[in-house]
């Protein structure tokens, strides 16, 4: 790819195009981050930082771009097509796992009953090949994303799980589908998670056995839909857990009166800061610092040297 690399340990933004660096567990800070020089090709550079917003609260997610890339590709492609639009987690096993990715609905506003014809399967693309063995083995431990498959150990498609507690003795067993392939690990939003294990499907706390509602549905069908209320009652399509998949998106673009603008998904309740270097190894220094808000943020570089400057939104967890 044209242009420059400028390091970073360990990266994180939406382009794919070079492979992240190595992940330490030791890193406290982590970078979410691209670079451009004007006047030759952009580059972006790095991994991927996953956003899950849901009514719950927001889940942000690193993925493992180096270590599990067909996975992450996999799970970028899906979310860069809009496929999880209007999704919500179907499947709840406390003190195991949550899983989504599977079936969405046209309209999560609706009041009306929840019903299984209602329902849209999220389009599956090609199934993937199965990375448990490929790269470092990484475990199924409290807090990791995996991908969710059948017995064919490369049918992974589009649904993906959290693991809710340790479980590495049945979803590391090879001889279980070939090990479930962790792709990414929670950086923030374990409350969330912590949630899901308060669910008691027997005693109808947050969880329904929908077979209840619908003799049709076949064995098993939504037989621990998560839901968002207690008691003994069949759900409505608003009373489903929904999960909004983004990336962060970062872009840098000149405008007409030669000035640089940075746009970014910007990361909430944190501190995003937005750096620039004129130099190669890198020397960042802050063009802004500000609070992050979830949504869209854009700071503009009027400096009329930014022609020559790389950038990066760092943000530090």
């Amino acid at each position: 790819m044209a242009g420059f690399v400028v390091p970073c340990s360990p990266c994180f933004e939406v382009e794919m195009d070079s492979p992240a660096p190595a992940f330490s567990p030791r890193m406290k800070r982590l970078w979410l981050s691209i670079a451009a020089l004007f006047g030759a090709a952009s580059l972006a550079f790095g991994g991927t930082l996953a956003q899950f917003r849901t009514v719950l609260g927001d889940i942000d997610v690193e993925l493992f771009d180096q270590d599990k890339p067909v996975t992450v590709q996999n799970f970028i492609r899906y979310t860069r097509s809009g496929a999880y639009a209007n999704t919500f987690f179907h499947r709840c096993i406390p003190n195991f796992v949550v899983q989504g990715g599977g079936f969405a609905v046209a309209d999560p506003q609706s009041t009306g009953p929840f019903s299984l014809s209602g329902t849209l399967l999220v389009p599956a693309t090609v199934p993937i090949t199965n990375e448990f063995n490929v790269g470092p083995r990484l475990s199924n431990v409290y807090g990791t994303i995996a991908m969710a498959k059948t017995s064919d150990p490369n049918s992974a498609t589009s649904q993906f799980f959290f693991n809710l507690t340790n479980n590495v003795a049945d979803l590391d067993d090879t001889n279980n589908s070939g090990g479930f392939t962790v792709f990414g690990r929670v950086l923030r939003g374990t409350n969330v998670l912590n949630f899901f294990n308060t669910l008691n499907k027997s005693t109808f706390t947050g969880m329904v056995d929908y077979r209840f509602c619908d003799t049709n549905a076949a064995a098993g069908f939504f037989s621990d839909l998560p839901v968002r209320y207690s008691g003994p009652f069949c759900p409505r399509y608003v009373d489903l857990v929904y999960v909004d998949v983004s990336l962060l998106n970062v872009h840098v673009r000149p405008v007409p009166d030669g000035s640089r603008e940075v746009s970014w998904n910007s990361v909430s309740n944190l501190v995003n800061e937005v750096e620039f270097t004129t130099n190669l190894p890198p020397v960042w220094q802050t063009l802004v610092s500000t609070n992050g808000t979830g949504g869209l943020l854009q700071v503009v570089d009027a400096d009329p040297a930014s022609a020559q400057r790389f950038y990066r939104v760092r943000v530090e967890y």
